[in-house]
Parts: structure tokens; C-alpha cells; sequence
């Protein structure tokens, strides 16, 4: 369970601006983490979610407005909240002639907290390859091995900046389960993602980002919720009959008829709406052979706020 105390604030963003000459690419953001939520940033290139994420890392001096990370203020004690942070960027490079196990050794040397070489290749799967070098691992393997580099220091909120970029169906479900069981340890988890799929299975809450701004914030299922119209319903007759009650039903926004006896019915109200094609099949005489309801999913809401795709 996810607390909202503000006394379990892990990252606050106040009034976030980071300027490129005339482009504000963060344009006033503003947001809390909480421990031990998975926090996700959606958006399309350009939206400003890896600088936000610079900013927060210490990586980025905003042009105006405040990060904190366990307290601390990014600006004001950045080697502070390093140590106490782990993070993925989009693109990693290693040293090309050192061993899984060399690297992780090197990087254990810049921390005061040390976690276990061979623990950390362990729980990734990759205790067999610690001799071996990144340039021989598969594409999922070489994002595993990064992300158990961000764990070296024992940090207590992960920033993954699209972690699954490139990897095949698989290799991004088997990094997914990977990433909730670094969220079952108690650490607080934020990343950024442009795939909707992914933010809807790991997200406790999302951001959804457009120019520079936060255009929406909340969980998968209450931005889904708040749609104007949430559902699609889907009936399929087998031959024609007049169509015009189900206009009527409650909950229907418009009616499309394919031909065929095949009719969606965009609704607000599913449960309505497919009671009220119950009742309509009975008094009508038209058999109902098939009936689907789709929910809307995280692209109609992008697209119902920006009136694009994630990946414009």
C-alpha cells in the first residue's frame, strides 16, 4: 500500500523550469513521490520527461524552481543524494575490456554503501556471465546488468529513464517482474516510458507529460475513468434489424454500424449499456451472437489530452 503522508514525500518538484535558450523544455512542474510507489512520466519525445529526471538526479541545473530527493535539495547537496539514489540512464556505456564483476566492483568504490557483486548478478540471472563482458550479453541481459548496476549503493529510490527501450516482448515482461521485486524491497521507483502497456502493468501513478508541462497526473485507472467516454461496446447481430433504440441506451455517445449486423457503441456507462442491449435484443427479436466490451486504455486518454500518439 502506497502512503500519500507528506511525512513519506521521497522526491518533491516545485515549480520545475529548465530552459534551452527560447525553448522551456520543463515548463513550471510540479510533483510529489511517495516511498514505495512506482511512479511513472508518459509522454512523447520532446516532453521534457528525461530533463525533469536530469534535474531531479543532479545532473541538470534548472533554470528556476526547486528538486528535493529524501529531504535533501538536489541543487544544494548533490553528492548527498547521489549516494542515496540509483539510476538508469537511456544510453550506458562500460569500460570494454573489464568483467560484469569488474564493473560493479569500480562502482561499488564510489559509495559509502556497498552491495554484494555476486548477490546483485545473482538476482538478475547473470551470476553465470559475471566473467564475462557487457558486449557479449543479449539485449535484455546488457538492461538487467544496468539496472543492477543502479542497486551497487543499496539506493533507496530508482530512477529508470526508459528502461525497456529496444527489448523484444519477453525480455520487457522478464525486466517488468524485475523491476516490481526492487519495488517489493520498499524502494520507490520512478521512470519514464513511451509505452502504455508498461506504465498501466507497473505504475502506481502516472504523469502524462506534453511540452514541457504535466497535462494530467493520477493512477492508470482513474485517468482511464475520467474519459468522457471509457468504453466501447461491440455487438455483433447476424443480420440487420433497426438499429436506431440503441442510440437511446444509456450511456451511448454515438453508434456505428459496420454492416453485417456488426455495431460499436462508444458508452460512458457499460453495465447500462449492455443491459439495455439485453432488454433491446428481447423486444426487437434480434439474437445478440457476440458482445465485447473494451475499455479505454492510457493512448485514448494521451490522445483525448494532446491529440496525438505517445511516439509522435
Amino acid at each position: 500500500m502506497v502512503s500519500s503522508s507528506s511525512d513519506d514525500v521521497v522526491i518533491k518538484v516545485e515549480d520545475l523550469v529548465k530552459s534551452f535558450g527560447d525553448l522551456n523544455a520543463v515548463d513550471g512542474v510540479s510533483f510529489e513521490v511517495h516511498k514505495g510507489e512506482i511512479f511513472g512520466i508518459l509522454g512523447p519525445n520532446g516532453a521534457g520527461k528525461t530533463t525533469t529526471l536530469e534535474c531531479i538526479e543532479g545532473l541538470s541545473e534548472p533554470t528556476s524552481g526547486r528538486t528535493f530527493v529524501l529531504g535533501m535539495e538536489t541543487q544544494i547537496e548533490p553528492e548527498n543524494v547521489k549516494q542515496r539514489i540509483g539510476v538508469q540512464l537511456q544510453a550506458s556505456a562500460y569500460f570494454d575490456y573489464l568483467t560484469l564483476e569488474e564493473i560493479l566492483n569500480l562502482f561499488a568504490r564510489f559509495y559509502k554503501r556497498r552491495a554484494s557483486t555476486s548477490e546483485l548478478l545473482e538476482r538478475v540471472g547473470l551470476l553465470d556471465k559475471a566473467k564475462s563482458r557487457v558486449k557479449t550479453l543479449s539485449g535484455g541481459q546488457q538492461q538487467r546488468f544496468t539496472i543492477a548496476a543502479t542497486l551497487i549503493n543499496e539506493p533507496e529510490v530508482i530512477i529508470l529513464d526508459e528502461p525497456t527501450t529496444g527489448l523484444d516482448p519477453q525480455a520487457r515482461r522478464s525486466l517488468w517482474d524485475f523491476i516490481q521485486s526492487i519495488n517489493a524491497d520498499g524502494r520507490t521507483v520512478v521512470l519514464t516510458t513511451h509505452y502504455m502497456e508498461e506504465a498501466e502493468f507497473l505504475c502506481h501513478r502516472i504523469a502524462i507529460m506534453d511540452n514541457g508541462k504535466i497535462v494530467a497526473m493520477d493512477s492508470p485507472e482513474n485517468l482511464v475513468r475520467a474519459l468522457p467516454v471509457p468504453f466501447e461496446v461491440k455487438i455483433i447481430t447476424g443480420s440487420e434489424y433497426n438499429l436506431d433504440a440503441l442510440s437511446n441506451l444509456t450511456g451511448v455517445q454515438d453508434v456505428v454500424d459496420d454492416g453485417e449486423g456488426t455495431v460499436r457503441m462508444r458508452s460512458s456507462d457499460a453495465a447500462a449499456t449492455v443491459s439495455g442491449i439485453m432488454a433491446w435484443s428481447g423486444q426487437s427479436g434480434a439474437p445478440v451472437k457476440h458482445l465485447e466490451v473494451t475499455p479505454s486504455n492510457l493512448e485514448d486518454v494521451f490522445l483525448s489530452l494532446t491529440g496525438r500518439g505517445l511516439q509522435e
